[in-house]
């Protein structure tokens, strides 16, 4: 009877887990370069004699690689990337991955994301634009042109998220792995004029949601019955003192 209840808690605190991310992905359903959590969950034996009992691992965070929808703007600043690729900035945090390209310039001709954190190139560096040189065309190799010349490159990176990572603000990823830069690949590239949608399926996530919580209620009871029959057992060969 104990086994079972040490199951069914594992049970949710699995379930628990599931329901946090479910409900951060719905929050972000509407976030620019938003990427969802999912959890991979494993079925834990543990070693008795008398027999094998399965339990439920806590799960394993991984970064959905679903491309989002891609939305034209028009602005020569808003950049959306094609492909399983990263730009990254400069945040209070580090270097961080993000897929939201809604970039500007400042003043002394520096590009930031709308929170204003560095945009890095592909040396890690910060990029240096002169606003007044002309218009801003991009190449799909990420290079930046005025008046035909190249001058400045945003930096295009892969990450390998599968030893871990950490979220940094809303659609912003650090990563356990140092990422590379990414160099004449036809399957990652950046567009100009465009940004990506979150690639939340909120409809999706909300009916995920609704299921979790039920079988996370429907295991509170379980336990609260466990609980009542054990009580009962109690009484019952212990006797009325």
């Amino acid at each position: 009877m104990q086994t079972g209840l040490y199951v069914s808690l594992s049970s949710q605190l699995a379930l628990d887990r599931r329901l946090a991310t479910l409900a951060d992905n719905v929050a972000n359903s509407t976030t620019v370069g938003f990427r969802a959590t999912e959890v991979k969950f494993n079925q834990v034996v543990s070693d008795q004699k008398s027999a094998d009992v399965a339990f439920v691992s806590q799960g394993d965070e991984f970064i959905s690689t679903r491309s989002g929808g891609i939305t034209e703007t028009g602005g020569t600043l808003d950049f959306a990337i094609k492909g399983d690729a990263w730009f990254q900035v400069e945040t209070p945090a580090g270097p961080t991955l993000t897929r939201d390209g809604r970039f500007t310039l400042t003043d002394a001709g520096e590009l930031v994301t709308l929170n204003g954190y560095p945009v890095l190139d592909a040396g890690g560096g910060p990029i240096q634009i002169d606003g007044n040189a002309g218009p801003i065309l991009l190449s799909s190799d990420g290079q930046l042109n005025q008046n035909g010349r190249p001058v400045a490159a945003l930096g295009i990176f892969e990450a390998d998220l599968s030893a871990g990572f950490v979220r940094a603000g809303n659609s912003g990823i650090i990563p356990t792995r140092q990422p590379e830069p990414i160099v004449d690949r036809v399957d990652a590239g950046v567009v100009q004029g465009y940004v990506e949608e979150s690639n939340v399926n909120a409809i999706g996530e909300m009916t995920q949601l609704i299921q979790v919580t039920r079988a996370f209620e429907n295991i509170a009871s379980l336990i609260r019955d466990s609980e009542e029959s054990m009580k009962e057992a109690i009484r019952t060969f212990g006797g009325n003192r």
